[in-house]
């Protein structure tokens, strides 16, 4: 939000469990409804090419948030 908020475009992507979180920090940042994508978590073992696949997934499918 703050790339966007200096005139970046961006897109947050978060993982499953962090849903609550990032909605609750998009209000608290005065930007309700900021759209975000969902991946599942954990992340942690997750490999580069399946993290990527996982958000590629998350945009195409519409898995907004």
């Amino acid at each position: 939000m703050k790339a966007e908020q200096l005139g970046i475009p961006a897109f947050a992507i978060m993982t499953s469990k962090f849903v609550s979180a990032a909605e609750l920090m998009s209000r608290v940042l005065g930007a309700e409804n900021y759209p975000f994508a969902v991946i599942d978590h954990p992340i942690s073992s997750a490999s580069e090419l399946d993290l990527a696949h996982q958000a590629v997934n998350a945009v195409k499918t519409g898995l907004l948030f």
